[in-house]
């Protein structure tokens, strides 16, 4: 094969991920040529509202699958946050690029940290995960949504639409916006979304040309760390329908994982912790969720209607 076509979101951080995954099978193949073919996803354009009443996270990847299932592009780069655990038929996650730092940011122009927020600030964020520890944490601020992509809300920000806003470090560092973080949080405090930092990779499950290319790019460290994190968001019915938090650590052969349920308005968190064999990562994902729900997380998801 000496040309492969790329299906990406349009957003900036989209188009970087796309161009980095690009450029390193460029470099791992000599002769190969790589296009990317730039699409409008249906999460894209219904920016204006809440994404958890829109349809969830998979209103980013539908259409950049679609075209592989119709063969206009032999592969799609994701955020895998964005990823929801069930993929279509006919398709497979092929290779998980190593991780960039999972946390989550705080960015302002006034204050140097969440502790500095005066009581009545007003915080921007769309994920329902990081309002709830938010809330939890800060229960005197406004907490309020705030969609785009990354310059967009940045530009809110600049506005004095808000007083602090939170973003993925991943992203910002990616697009060359480090700089704009004033707070990063430990993931002990703030526990990340299930998946971020991970760039994710799918093609084909039948295209063993296009697997074979991606072979090079493949983390086994992300993979094991995802197996973990996905197994335990899937076992929660995990979407960015509901505050579900859940963080993996890789370590040689052992892996540990991090998990959280949340109530949205934060008024209860149900926090746990479970380690073993790292090739054991998709039981320890389902053991952890299994023991959340019964410390009270099937309550909290029983009252959002999305668990029995």
């Amino acid at each position: 094969m000496k040309r492969l076509r790329i299906a990406t979101r349009q957003s900036p951080l989209a188009l970087w991920q796309a161009e980095h995954v690009k450029a390193l099978l460029e470099r791992a193949h000599r002769g190969l040529s790589v296009e990317l073919l730039p699409m409008s996803t249906a999460g894209d354009r219904a920016l204006a509202s809440r994404l958890a009443s829109s349809g969830g996270k998979g209103l980013f990847v539908k259409e950049l699958e679609q075209a592989l299932l119709a063969h206009r592009a032999d592969l799609a780069v994701h955020s895998m946050k964005d990823v929801p655990a069930q993929l279509p038929e006919r398709l497979c996650l092929a290779a998980f690029l190593a991780g960039e730092d999972p946390r989550d940011a705080f960015v302002s122009l006034r204050y140097a940290s969440l502790a500095e927020l005066p009581a009545g600030a007003k915080v921007g964020t769309a994920s329902l995960r990081r309002q709830a520890q938010l809330r939890a944490l800060r229960a005197d601020l406004e907490v309020v949504d705030l969609r785009g992509n990354v310059g967009t809300r940045l530009r809110r920000l600049e506005r004095g639409e808000y007083d602090a806003i939170l973003l993925a470090h991943a992203g910002l560092v990616r697009l060359g916006l480090g700089a704009r973080i004033r707070e990063s949080f430990s993931v002990e405090t703030f526990v990340p979304a299930i998946a971020q930092g991970v760039i994710g990779v799918e093609c084909r499950a039948d295209d063993r040309e296009v697997r074979a290319l991606l072979a090079p790019l493949h983390d086994a460290d992300s993979a094991a760390r995802l197996a973990a994190e996905r197994a335990f968001g899937a076992r929660l019915g995990g979407a960015c329908t509901v505050p579900v938090a859940g963080h993996a650590v890789v370590a040689g052969a052992r892996l540990a994982l991090t998990g959280l349920v949340a109530s949205p308005d934060g008024s209860r968190l149900v926090r746990g912790a479970i380690e073993g064999a790292r090739r054991e990562a998709a039981r320890l994902g389902e053991r952890l969720a299994e023991q959340l729900l019964a410390a009270g997380g099937r309550a909290i998801l029983a009252r959002l209607d999305l668990h029995a």
